[in-house]
This record gives structure tokens, C-alpha cells and sequence, in this order.
């Protein structure tokens, strides 16, 4: 945990850009043949939660539950013709058809940006939309300016996971108990999950911590998560 501390603006501190700026990495950013990401509008509202409550039956509980409720984008999800909003959501689509759903949400005062949500029709699975949806959330954290981006990933199945470390990010920790999911019907429990992380600044622009200030077993997990920036010691 940080120190207790008033926390002052610094001068000259570069605000993120808003959602408006990320047309260009939706414009660009690679998917199949025939396929297009979009901006989601509000008339797209309930068929955006029909369609995750199908494909995802598991979204009933746990933090992404959200997405089932119409309240929830009312009040938290960006639209075009409304005041900015931390949450995106674009949707996949092939012709008029809706074959995914990618959400991010971001945090202005740290510049970070979860990746907090992607899900593809089973009619689409197999074709690298996940992995698009990845690569994305990169696009839209770099033109934003924001300093890393982070997602969690479920450990039911490995393929999540392979598309994040195909991508290079870089898997920094498990969370036990995060979140809770449907494992069975009518049976919910928390779970593990992998969380994954990428910068998107310079290694120079990072504050390397000292040694002394680190415990033994943090010194030593920090050593395994970045070898290249190994603490020897306390000093």
C-alpha cells in the first residue's frame, strides 16, 4: 500500500486524451477479412446484453455482470453524442452481423487502462478475433497516452492466456478469490485468475525501486518477474 499523503497536481502534467482520439486505432487496427470494429450506440444497447447473456452464460455473476444491465451503460459507458465516460465499448461485426465484443475502461489520474472485457460469438471463435481485440486495447492505451495497459485472464482454458503472451504481455502475478464465476449450474465460487500487463512507455520513464526497501520474498518475486532489472541485495 502507498504512504497516507496529499497528492498535488504536478505542473505541466499531460491530461489523457479523450475517447475521441481513438478513432484512428479502431480504424486501423488489424482484424480478418470482412470483419470491422465499431463504436457501440445506445440503439445497440439490448442487443449487446442478449448477446453476451448467450454467448457468455458465466457473465451472470461477477464483475462483469455489469454488461447485463441497461443502467450500467446509461451511466458508465462512452457514447459519441454524450459527455466522456471511463468505460469503452466497441463492438465486431462482419457485414451487420455481431461477431464480438471488446470493453475497456480507463483510469485518467494513473493512466492505466483495463482491458476488462472480450467476448466472440461461438459462430466466430478460431479466427484471432480475441487476439485482435488484444491488440486493440494496445493501440487505444498508446493513443491515449496512457503508461500501461492490463488485463485478467481466466485459467478454465489456456487460450486467453496464449493470446496474451503470443502479444508480449507479460504475465506479473495470479489473483485468488478476485472474482467470482458460474462454474456449474447453480453454483458459484471464487477464482483464480492470471493477470496480465503491458508498458507502453519507456523502460527510462519507469522508477526502478531500491533493494532495501524490498523484503526478501518481494525482492526475489521481483527478481523472477524482471531479470533484466535484477536487485541484488539490500543497499
Amino acid at each position: 500500500m502507498r504512504n497516507a499523503r496529499t497528492m498535488k497536481p504536478s505542473i505541466g502534467r499531460t491530461s489523457p486524451t479523450d475517447w475521441t482520439a481513438i478513432r484512428k486505432a479502431i480504424a486501423c487496427a488489424p482484424l480478418p477479412r470482412g470483419y470491422r470494429f465499431e463504436l457501440l450506440q445506445r440503439r445497440e444497447i439490448r442487443c449487446v446484453i442478449d448477446a453476451l447473456a448467450e454467448w457468455f452464460p458465466d457473465i451472470a455473476v461477477g464483475s462483469a455482470s455489469c454488461y447485463l444491465s441497461e443502467a450500467f451503460f446509461a451511466e458508465d459507458v462512452f457514447f459519441a453524442d454524450a459527455p466522456e465516460k471511463d468505460v469503452l465499448v466497441v463492438l465486431i461485426r462482419k457485414k451487420r452481423e455481431l461477431a464480438g465484443i471488446f470493453s475497456c475502461e480507463r483510469d485518467a489520474s494513473s493512466l492505466a487502462l483495463y482491458a476488462r472485457l472480450g467476448v466472440v460469438a461461438p459462430g466466430h471463435r478460431g479466427l484471432g478475433l480475441a487476439h485482435a481485440s488484444l491488440v486493440l486495447a494496445e493501440a487505444i492505451g498508446r493513443q491515449m497516452k496512457m503508461g500501461m495497459v492490463y488485463a485478467m485472464a481466466t485459467l478454465k482454458v489456456p487460450h486467453v492466456q496464449r493470446a496474451f503472451e503470443t502479444l508480449d504481455w507479460q504475465l506479473i502475478g495470479i489473483a485468488p478469490g478476485l472474482d467470482r464465476e458460474l462454474v456449474a449450474p447453480g453454483v458459484v465460487k471464487r477464482v483464480y485468475e492470471a493477470v496480465y500487463a503491458k508498458v507502453l512507455v519507456a523502460k527510462s520513464r519507469l522508477l526502478r525501486p531500491r533493494a532495501r526497501n524490498l523484503t526478501a520474498r518481494t525482492r526475489a518475486f521481483f527478481n523472477m518477474l524482471f531479470p533484466s532489472e535484477r536487485l541484488e541485495g539490500a543497499r
